[in-house]
Protein backbone atom coordinates (compact mmCIF):
# COMPACT_ATOMS: atom_id res chain seq x y z
CA UNK A 1 0.00 0.00 0.00
CA UNK A 2 1.31 3.45 -0.88
CA UNK A 3 1.28 6.54 1.36
CA UNK A 4 -2.10 7.92 0.23
CA UNK A 5 -3.76 4.52 0.57
CA UNK A 6 -2.27 4.16 4.04
CA UNK A 7 -3.59 7.57 5.13
CA UNK A 8 -7.12 6.82 3.89
CA UNK A 9 -7.11 3.33 5.33
CA UNK A 10 -5.76 4.46 8.72
CA UNK A 11 -8.35 7.22 9.14
CA UNK A 12 -11.18 4.83 8.33
CA UNK A 13 -9.79 2.14 10.62
CA UNK A 14 -9.18 4.53 13.51
CA UNK A 15 -12.79 5.70 13.46
CA UNK A 16 -14.57 2.42 12.68
CA UNK A 17 -12.62 0.34 15.20
CA UNK A 18 -14.44 2.11 18.04
CA UNK A 19 -17.70 3.04 16.36
CA UNK A 20 -20.05 0.01 16.28
CA UNK A 21 -19.80 -0.40 12.50
CA UNK A 22 -17.07 -3.08 12.17
CA UNK A 23 -13.59 -1.89 11.33
CA UNK A 24 -12.77 -5.31 9.87
CA UNK A 25 -15.60 -5.01 7.35
CA UNK A 26 -14.36 -1.55 6.43
CA UNK A 27 -10.89 -3.01 6.07
CA UNK A 28 -12.30 -5.36 3.45
CA UNK A 29 -14.59 -2.84 1.77
CA UNK A 30 -12.23 0.15 1.57
CA UNK A 31 -9.95 -1.30 -1.16
CA UNK A 32 -13.04 -2.33 -3.12
CA UNK A 33 -14.71 1.10 -2.89
CA UNK A 34 -11.56 2.98 -3.91
CA UNK A 35 -10.68 0.41 -6.60
CA UNK A 36 -7.28 -0.36 -5.16
CA UNK A 37 -5.56 -3.10 -7.10
CA UNK A 38 -3.70 -4.60 -4.15
CA UNK A 39 -1.18 -7.38 -4.47
CA UNK A 40 -2.88 -10.78 -3.90
CA UNK A 41 0.11 -11.86 -1.78
CA UNK A 42 -0.43 -8.83 0.47
CA UNK A 43 -4.11 -9.65 0.90
CA UNK A 44 -3.40 -13.30 1.63
CA UNK A 45 -0.36 -13.10 3.89
CA UNK A 46 0.09 -9.54 5.20
CA UNK A 47 -3.30 -7.85 5.28
CA UNK A 48 -4.22 -9.07 8.76
CA UNK A 49 -0.84 -8.11 10.37
CA UNK A 50 -1.07 -4.73 8.61
CA UNK A 51 -4.56 -4.10 9.99
CA UNK A 52 -3.49 -5.25 13.46
CA UNK A 53 -0.69 -2.67 13.42
CA UNK A 54 -3.27 0.02 12.75
CA UNK A 55 -5.36 -1.37 15.59
CA UNK A 56 -2.32 -1.15 17.86
CA UNK A 57 -2.50 2.62 17.38
CA UNK A 58 -6.13 2.37 18.50
CA UNK A 59 -5.09 0.44 21.62
CA UNK A 60 -2.62 3.18 22.55
CA UNK A 61 -5.37 5.78 22.09
CA UNK A 62 -7.63 3.77 24.41
CA UNK A 63 -4.89 3.45 27.00
CA UNK A 64 -4.45 7.23 26.94
CA UNK A 65 -8.17 7.99 27.13
CA UNK A 66 -8.82 5.48 29.91
CA UNK A 67 -5.43 5.89 31.59
CA UNK A 68 -6.98 6.62 34.99
CA UNK A 69 -8.93 3.34 34.87
CA UNK A 70 -5.87 1.30 33.92
CA UNK A 71 -3.64 2.95 36.52
CA UNK A 72 -6.23 2.29 39.21
CA UNK A 73 -6.62 -1.33 38.09
CA UNK A 74 -2.87 -1.88 38.21
CA UNK A 75 -2.61 -0.25 41.62
CA UNK A 76 -5.37 -2.52 42.91
CA UNK A 77 -3.07 -5.51 42.37
CA UNK A 78 -0.75 -4.21 45.07
CA UNK A 79 -3.34 -3.01 47.56
CA UNK A 80 -4.97 -5.17 50.17
CA UNK A 81 -8.67 -5.95 50.36
CA UNK A 82 -11.37 -5.54 47.78
CA UNK A 83 -11.81 -2.42 45.68
CA UNK A 84 -13.89 -1.20 42.77
CA UNK A 85 -10.83 -1.11 40.51
CA UNK A 86 -9.86 -4.69 41.35
CA UNK A 87 -13.40 -5.82 40.57
CA UNK A 88 -13.27 -4.06 37.20
CA UNK A 89 -9.91 -5.70 36.46
CA UNK A 90 -11.40 -9.14 37.14
CA UNK A 91 -14.35 -8.30 34.91
CA UNK A 92 -12.02 -7.23 32.09
CA UNK A 93 -10.09 -10.50 32.40
CA UNK A 94 -13.32 -12.52 32.35
CA UNK A 95 -14.54 -10.63 29.31
CA UNK A 96 -11.24 -11.06 27.46
CA UNK A 97 -10.94 -14.84 27.82
CA UNK A 98 -13.70 -15.89 25.34
CA UNK A 99 -12.51 -13.75 22.42
CA UNK A 100 -8.87 -14.70 23.06
CA UNK A 101 -9.61 -18.44 23.06
CA UNK A 102 -11.92 -18.33 20.06
CA UNK A 103 -9.46 -16.14 18.17
CA UNK A 104 -6.60 -18.60 18.69
CA UNK A 105 -8.72 -21.60 17.72
CA UNK A 106 -10.39 -20.10 14.65
CA UNK A 107 -7.79 -17.65 13.35
CA UNK A 108 -6.86 -19.67 10.25
CA UNK A 109 -10.48 -20.37 9.34
CA UNK A 110 -11.58 -16.77 9.75
CA UNK A 111 -8.53 -15.37 7.94
CA UNK A 112 -10.00 -16.57 4.62
CA UNK A 113 -13.06 -14.38 5.18
CA UNK A 114 -11.08 -11.16 5.25
CA UNK A 115 -10.87 -10.78 1.48
CA UNK A 116 -14.57 -11.45 0.79
CA UNK A 117 -16.42 -8.23 -0.04
CA UNK A 118 -19.75 -10.05 -0.28
CA UNK A 119 -19.55 -11.65 3.16
CA UNK A 120 -18.38 -8.38 4.74
CA UNK A 121 -21.37 -6.50 3.28
CA UNK A 122 -23.86 -9.19 4.33
CA UNK A 123 -22.55 -9.40 7.88
CA UNK A 124 -22.47 -5.60 8.09
CA UNK A 125 -26.21 -5.58 7.40
CA UNK A 126 -26.70 -8.28 10.04
CA UNK A 127 -24.63 -6.18 12.42
CA UNK A 128 -27.05 -3.31 11.86
CA UNK A 129 -29.94 -5.61 12.75
CA UNK A 130 -28.13 -6.65 15.93
CA UNK A 131 -27.60 -3.02 16.92
CA UNK A 132 -31.19 -1.98 16.22
CA UNK A 133 -33.03 -4.99 17.64
CA UNK A 134 -30.54 -5.56 20.44
CA UNK A 135 -30.90 -2.10 21.87
CA UNK A 136 -34.65 -2.06 21.38
CA UNK A 137 -35.01 -5.38 23.23
CA UNK A 138 -33.00 -4.15 26.21
CA UNK A 139 -34.39 -2.16 29.09
CA UNK A 140 -33.02 1.13 30.30
CA UNK A 141 -30.03 -0.08 32.28
CA UNK A 142 -28.95 1.41 35.58
CA UNK A 143 -25.81 -0.59 36.38
CA UNK A 144 -22.24 0.67 36.41
CA UNK A 145 -19.36 -1.53 35.22
CA UNK A 146 -18.42 -2.60 38.75
CA UNK A 147 -21.98 -3.86 39.32
CA UNK A 148 -21.52 -6.65 36.78
CA UNK A 149 -21.00 -10.24 37.84
CA UNK A 150 -18.09 -12.28 36.51
CA UNK A 151 -20.44 -14.52 34.50
CA UNK A 152 -22.06 -11.48 32.90
CA UNK A 153 -18.65 -10.14 31.87
CA UNK A 154 -17.88 -13.54 30.32
CA UNK A 155 -21.11 -13.37 28.28
CA UNK A 156 -20.19 -9.88 27.06
CA UNK A 157 -16.81 -11.31 26.04
CA UNK A 158 -18.55 -14.05 24.05
CA UNK A 159 -20.48 -11.42 22.13
CA UNK A 160 -17.25 -9.50 21.57
CA UNK A 161 -15.83 -12.53 19.77
CA UNK A 162 -18.42 -12.05 17.00
CA UNK A 163 -16.05 -9.39 15.66
CA UNK A 164 -13.77 -12.18 14.42
CA UNK A 165 -16.22 -12.35 11.51
CA UNK A 166 -15.83 -9.33 9.17
CA UNK A 167 -19.00 -7.29 9.39
CA UNK A 168 -19.74 -7.78 13.06
CA UNK A 169 -18.59 -4.94 15.26
CA UNK A 170 -16.58 -5.76 18.37
CA UNK A 171 -17.70 -2.63 20.18
CA UNK A 172 -21.27 -2.96 18.94
CA UNK A 173 -21.61 -6.61 19.97
CA UNK A 174 -20.11 -6.07 23.41
CA UNK A 175 -22.17 -2.92 24.04
CA UNK A 176 -25.41 -4.66 23.08
CA UNK A 177 -24.54 -7.51 25.45
CA UNK A 178 -23.77 -4.89 28.09
CA UNK A 179 -27.24 -3.39 27.62
CA UNK A 180 -28.75 -6.85 28.12
CA UNK A 181 -26.73 -7.24 31.32
CA UNK A 182 -28.33 -4.02 32.63
CA UNK A 183 -25.52 -1.53 32.05
CA UNK A 184 -26.20 2.11 31.35
CA UNK A 185 -25.29 3.11 27.81
CA UNK A 186 -22.21 5.05 28.90
CA UNK A 187 -21.10 2.21 31.20
CA UNK A 188 -21.57 -0.35 28.41
CA UNK A 189 -19.44 1.78 26.08
CA UNK A 190 -16.77 2.20 28.75
CA UNK A 191 -16.58 -1.54 29.46
CA UNK A 192 -16.46 -2.27 25.73
CA UNK A 193 -13.48 0.07 25.33
CA UNK A 194 -11.70 -1.45 28.31
CA UNK A 195 -12.19 -4.92 26.83
CA UNK A 196 -10.79 -3.79 23.49
CA UNK A 197 -7.32 -2.99 24.78
CA UNK A 198 -6.04 -6.45 25.84
CA UNK A 199 -7.58 -8.07 22.75
CA UNK A 200 -5.86 -5.64 20.38
CA UNK A 201 -2.54 -5.82 22.24
CA UNK A 202 -2.69 -9.63 22.24
CA UNK A 203 -3.43 -9.76 18.52
CA UNK A 204 -0.56 -7.34 17.90
CA UNK A 205 1.91 -9.58 19.73
CA UNK A 206 0.94 -12.44 17.43
CA UNK A 207 0.59 -10.62 14.10
CA UNK A 208 2.85 -7.54 14.01
CA UNK A 209 6.17 -9.52 14.00
CA UNK A 210 5.07 -11.03 10.68
CA UNK A 211 5.48 -7.61 9.07
CA UNK A 212 9.27 -7.88 9.41
CA UNK A 213 9.33 -10.54 6.73
CA UNK A 214 6.71 -8.79 4.64
CA UNK A 215 6.88 -6.83 1.42
CA UNK A 216 9.19 -3.86 0.89
CA UNK A 217 8.06 -0.77 2.76
CA UNK A 218 5.19 -2.57 4.46
CA UNK A 219 6.54 -2.09 7.99
CA UNK A 220 7.13 1.66 7.54
CA UNK A 221 3.70 2.18 5.97
CA UNK A 222 2.04 0.24 8.76
CA UNK A 223 3.84 2.35 11.37
CA UNK A 224 2.58 5.54 9.72
CA UNK A 225 -0.87 4.02 9.57
CA UNK A 226 -0.71 3.05 13.24
CA UNK A 227 0.05 6.63 14.30
CA UNK A 228 -2.73 8.11 12.17
CA UNK A 229 -5.16 5.43 13.28
CA UNK A 230 -4.37 6.18 16.92
CA UNK A 231 -5.00 9.91 16.48
CA UNK A 232 -8.37 9.38 14.86
CA UNK A 233 -9.28 6.65 17.34
CA UNK A 234 -8.67 9.11 20.17
CA UNK A 235 -11.08 11.56 18.53
CA UNK A 236 -13.57 8.75 17.92
CA UNK A 237 -13.61 7.47 21.51
CA UNK A 238 -14.05 11.02 22.80
CA UNK A 239 -17.02 11.56 20.48
CA UNK A 240 -18.50 8.14 21.22
CA UNK A 241 -18.38 8.53 24.99
CA UNK A 242 -20.05 11.95 24.74
CA UNK A 243 -22.72 10.46 22.47
CA UNK A 244 -23.57 7.62 24.86
CA UNK A 245 -23.52 9.95 27.84
CA UNK A 246 -26.23 12.07 26.22
CA UNK A 247 -28.29 9.21 24.77
CA UNK A 248 -29.49 6.51 27.14
CA UNK A 249 -31.90 5.15 24.53
CA UNK A 250 -31.84 4.71 20.75
CA UNK A 251 -28.16 5.61 20.65
CA UNK A 252 -27.45 2.70 18.31
CA UNK A 253 -30.00 3.62 15.65
CA UNK A 254 -27.77 5.92 13.54
CA UNK A 255 -25.08 3.23 13.44
CA UNK A 256 -27.62 0.56 12.50
CA UNK A 257 -28.91 2.72 9.63
CA UNK A 258 -25.33 3.29 8.47
CA UNK A 259 -24.60 -0.46 8.41
CA UNK A 260 -27.75 -1.18 6.40
CA UNK A 261 -27.09 1.57 3.87
CA UNK A 262 -23.42 0.75 3.30
CA UNK A 263 -24.02 -3.00 3.17
CA UNK A 264 -26.90 -2.61 0.72
CA UNK A 265 -24.96 -0.24 -1.56
CA UNK A 266 -22.02 -2.65 -1.70
CA UNK A 267 -24.25 -5.62 -2.54
CA UNK A 268 -26.08 -3.62 -5.22
CA UNK A 269 -22.78 -2.57 -6.76
CA UNK A 270 -21.66 -6.19 -6.86
CA UNK A 271 -24.78 -7.84 -8.28
CA UNK A 272 -27.17 -5.23 -9.69
CA UNK A 273 -24.92 -3.41 -12.13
Amino acid sequence: MDFLQTVIFAIIQGITELFPVSSVAHGVLTPYVFHWNLDPQFLKEHFLPYVVMLHLGTAIALLLFFSRDWVNMLRSLFSGGRSKSRKILLLVIAGTVPAALIGVLLEKTLRHLFSSVTSAAIFLIINGILLYVGEKASGKGTKEVEDLKIGQAFVIGLFQSLALVPGFSRSGSSMIAGFWMGLRHEAAARFSMLLATPIIVGASILEVPKLKNGMDGLLSMSLIGGVLSGIFALLAVWALMKWFKKHEFQAMRPFAYYCWIVGAIILLSLYAF
